[in-house]
């Protein structure tokens, strides 16, 4: 740090002359703010000239905390104030000894700054001279140590003052003393006077020095000259020293000018103006420096994290022997600290107990919907239910661990809201979850966002026994085929799609056991949404008019919108539906947030898989039903578990056309032939197709947004755009989406 300093200082200054012939006073400097002019800048040069350091080292942290227990103590009558209740500083003789071998090294320097400025100050010499003879005196400390040496002199002076006054009247030795010092102790009046006035510029001395002090420990690693904000605003620090010793100077000039006068000064009321506008003044200067540190502090932060960020990606591309070294680094546990909390017992554990076993991080931010909670729950606890030994113990082939992200973190630590919000959710989690999301660190959370593609909606990476990425979003897989994905591989997840083709089984398995009783090779089975409660009463009592008149046995499943903001409305048309007896409809609006969710994982994993453009019927199917839903009512109608026909609203018209039209086909070509051909053939003609549209999350759970695909309609390449959607029914942030 001093370097650097010197290094700026030397660019600042080089070919500036005083050409003035002033000495600089207090008034070049405005109280507002560190901006210099040239005369400014020519006493910055006369300062710099002064600043010679060695090699020596003051414990300056030691012998400021000893400085600012006598400024604190030193006041007007320890008991009328708080000082007497201040505690007594702790009585070790370790650190006695300590602090004593650091009062052995500068106590000399420390009377002679003291001597200097005391004789000086009565003799009436001017207050930049003085404050010049210092730095002299101190010209082989670094800045830190020459403030810190500076205030202990003022210390000696002002404690030795406060004193006398202190114990006047209780001490003969005391009251000796102060009547050769001429203290004019018995006058409140005039030390009051002083008290007040020097009180705020004290307070501000002690603000300046622990600032330059804790500027002076940052690590010279970080702040380099090649960061020329940061570089810039250090700078500066000579000038805070300057002010701040120019202020000590005042404050004893003061005090001595009273025991000096003693009783011609008892009825002459001291002048505040310059100890107020020095107070000003440091004020200015602390709040730059307090800035300054901000902004060193956060340079710091990013750099050690960029530094943490490389050894981690490292670490991901190193072989281990099990996943102690990658979970450590994941979940950072301080030292003496148990990083997780187990779901079963509410106990914290170490990291231990994930030893050699795959691991299922569950990462995300606290908006974590409860519909998304309670589904993996039962997934979770089902798993765990199947896998009991004859021991009466689970051995489950994985553990899950969810990894809460708070970015900023600091949002976090300063709302208890947030916090509650935390242990709300953690609290009924069955599985491992780490203890505080204070111990996901920052370069963590980027790696997160940048490896794994974490945008704040949960993702499941899959971390093995070794410490491999198994997955980096085994989420998907999840929702489409439970734990039967384990060990949630790749090779998994394409041996899986393999055994699948698109079904009614495929769609509904898992959801809803009535829907999956109705798939009997005889049954027809309608799936439809949309949130148009009128063109659902129109297409469900005209599609029952026809199966009944065809005799056919039709069931009909409404299954909602994959939009979740329309939430409450959705749950409104639902219970219309069951009180009316429309059709079958989920009473819990869990169930239709996973049936889409499915759908969506299906899509996603699709993607993940670099199966985006496939001509599968799988893909395809899944598109047209996402698509349709955007633009309003739909439905897939099944025979059994074979599915005939995805259509968009103008299905509804194929149904009340019944009568008029593809009737008199049924007996001839069948009730599903009949009607998919008066479909495609009339009313597709009159309406026509409407091209694929529908929405990618930018969050989405593959962390993989196509870069193209096509229409499954038209076969012609999707244009991109971006939209903004606020799902405030579900008391989530703004998210950015992609529309296709």
């Amino acid at each position: 740090m001093e370097s650097l300093i010197k290094s700026q200082h030397a660019q600042q200054l080089a070919g500036h002359k005083n050409t003035t012939g002033k000495t600089p006073s207090m008034e070049m400097i405005p109280a507002t703010g560190l901006a210099m002019s040239s005369d400014e800048n020519m006493m910055l040069k006369l300062i710099q000239q002064t600043h010679s350091p060695d090699a020596r080292e003051v414990q300056v942290r030691g012998l400021l905390s000893l400085v600012e227990d006598i400024l604190d103590r030193a006041t007007l009558d320890s008991e009328d104030t708080n000082a007497s209740m201040l505690p007594l500083p702790t009585e070790d003789k370790l650190m006695q000894s300590s602090m004593m071998s650091v009062l052995d090294s500068v106590s000399y320097a420390i009377d002679r700054v003291a001597c200097e400025i005391a004789y000086k100050s009565l003799t009436g010499s001017d207050a930049h001279e003085i404050t010049m003879s210092v730095f002299e005196h101190l010209s082989s400390f670094h800045w830190d140590g020459k403030l810190v040496l500076t205030l202990a002199a003022f210390a000696l002076n002002y404690g030795e003052f406060w004193l006398l006054v202190q114990f006047y009247s209780k001490n003969q030795l005391a009251k000796s003393l102060a009547m050769l010092k001429l203290v004019p102790v018995q006058n409140r009046v005039t030390l009051e006077s002083v008290s007040q006035g020097l009180n705020d510029l004290i307070r501000e001395m002690k603000s300046v020095t622990a600032c330059v002090v804790e500027l002076s420990e940052l690590p010279d690693r970080y702040i380099t000259p090649d960061v020329p904000q940061l570089s810039r605003i250090l700078s500066t620090i000579p000038i805070a020293v300057y002010w701040t010793i120019r202020s000590v100077v005042a404050c004893i000039s003061q005090i001595n000018m009273i025991t000096a006068m003693g009783h011609e000064m008892m009825n002459t009321q001291m002048d505040l103006w310059e100890t107020s506008m020095l107070a000003n003044k440091l004020k200015n200067i602390h709040d730059h420096l307090a800035e300054t540190l901000r902004l060193c502090y956060r340079h710091i932060e990013k750099q050690r994290s960029s530094e943490s960020l490389k050894v981690l990606h490292s670490l991901f591309n190193t072989t281990h022997i099990d996943n102690m070294k990658i979970l450590t680094a994941l979940i950072h546990p301080k030292p003496h600290i148990t990083p997780l909390q187990d779901g079963l017992t509410k106990r914290k554990v170490h990291l231990d107990v994930l030893r050699r076993k795959t691991v299922l991080l569950l990462i995300s931010d606290l908006n974590i919907l409860q519909d998304e909670l309670s589904i993996f729950e039962q997934i979770y606890t089902e798993s765990r239910r199947n896998l009991v030994g004859v021991d009466g113990k689970s051995h489950m082939p994985y553990e899950v661990v969810w990894v809460p992200v708070v970015d900023p973190i600091e949002d976090f630590e300063r709302s208890p809201i947030l916090q509650k919000k935390f242990e709300d959710l953690r609290d009924p989690m069955p599985w491992y979850s780490v203890d505080s999301p204070k111990l996901i660190e920052r370069h963590v959370v980027e790696f997160m966002r940048g490896r794994w593609h974490f945008m704040n909606k949960p993702i499941l990476v899959v971390i093995d026994p070794q410490g491999n990425e198994a997955s980096l979003n085994a989420l998907h897989m999840i929702w489409i085929w439970g734990t039967e994905a384990s060990p949630f591989t790749r090779s998994r997840e394409e041996e899986l799609w393999r055994r699948e083709t698109f079904s009614l089984n495929l769609i509904v398995d898992g959801i809803d056991s009535v829907i999956f009783n109705w798939i009997t090779p005889d049954n027809y089975i309608f799936l439809y949404g949309g949130d148009d409660l009128d063109w659902i009463r129109r297409f469900t009592m005209a599609a029952k008019a026809t199966a009944k008149d065809s005799n056919v046995n039709l069931e009909m499943a409404y299954v909602g919108k994959r939009n979740h903001s329309h939430r409450e409305q959705i749950r409104r048309i639902s219970e219309a539906i069951r009180s009316e007896n429309l059709s079958h409809s989920w009473a819990e609006p869990a169930l239709m947030w996973f049936f889409w969710t499915r759908l969506e994982s299906m899509l996603y994993s699709k993607i993940q898989l670099g199966k985006a453009d496939d001509q599968d019927d799988v893909m395809q199917g899944i598109k047209k039903i996402l698509s349709y839903d955007k633009v309003g009512g739909w439905a897939l109608l099944s025979k059994g578990p074979e599915i005939v026909m995805i259509a968009h609203g103008a299905v509804e018209r194929t149904m009340s056309a019944y009568d008029r039209t593809w009737k008199t086909h049924v007996p001839t070509k069948g009730y599903t032939k009949a009607m998919y051909d008066h479909h495609h053939d009339e009313v597709l003609r009159e309406t026509g197709k409407p091209c694929g549209h529908f929405d990618f999350h930018i969050t989405a759970r593959s962390g993989q947004i196509p870069e193209k695909m096509m229409c499954f309609e038209c076969q012609r390449p999707m244009e991109k755009y971006m939209s903004f959607s606020c799902c405030h029914d579900e008391k989530l942030h703004e998210d950015e989406n992609y529309n296709f």
